[in-house]
């Protein structure tokens, strides 16, 4: 492998890990209604499970309450039901057009629960991380090894995933302490 292209395999997986740890983080419960916490339900019409953006718009139209509205009126039971079984804590409430669901206030035990996955899904980020940084120093050794690149760029090219490594785990820290300042907000 070449210089370059270690360093954009590197740097583009290095974002994949902070794009999932962005997409779990907005999952988790804040107590404002916030359309990402249904993104993880799966309705099953059609004949397979289908992500619930796909057959309905989701909404947040007041900071307690996610509105969704089924492209198709005829999936709401589905919709529904999917949510409840989704095991989410929502209890939505269906009036034949559209299902609203009121998000409840977080009690403090559930704060702390939540503020602890937080901190969960950011180490699980920082190790995959430093699992993409060891990756790329054992091609840089390999490539110096099979004298494609000298000993200098195999050190240049360490130093660069090394700050790769700190940029990309400065960035999921940050995400995390916004996320963890939502949720512990009233």
């Amino acid at each position: 492998m070449s210089v370059d292209e270690i360093l954009l395999d590197t740097e583009e997986r290095m974002e994949k890990a902070i794009e999932i740890l962005k997409k779990n983080l907005s999952g988790i419960r804040t107590g404002r209604a916030n359309p990402g916490l249904v993104d993880s339900v799966r309705v099953d019409v059609y004949g397979s499970p289908t992500p619930i953006k796909q057959v309905a718009s989701v909404g947040a139209p007041e900071p307690t309450q996610i509105v969704i509205r089924p492209y198709d009126a005829s999936t709401i039971k589905d919709i529904e039901k999917a949510i409840v079984q989704a095991d989410l804590g929502f209890n939505p409430q269906n009036d034949g057009r559209v299902i609203r669901i009121n998000i409840p206030a977080l009690s403090s035990d559930v704060r702390k629960k939540m503020v602890s996955r937080i901190k969960e899904l950011t180490e699980e980020a920082k190790i995959s991380i430093r699992n993409v940084r060891r990756d790329a120093n054992k091609a840089a050794d390999t490539a110096a090894k099979d004298k494609e690149i000298g000993e200098d760029q195999r050190d240049d090219v360490k130093d660069s995933v090394q700050e790769f490594t700190k940029k990309y785990e400065d960035m999921a820290t940050d995400f995390a302490k916004t996320r963890e300042k939502d949720v512990l907000e009233d």
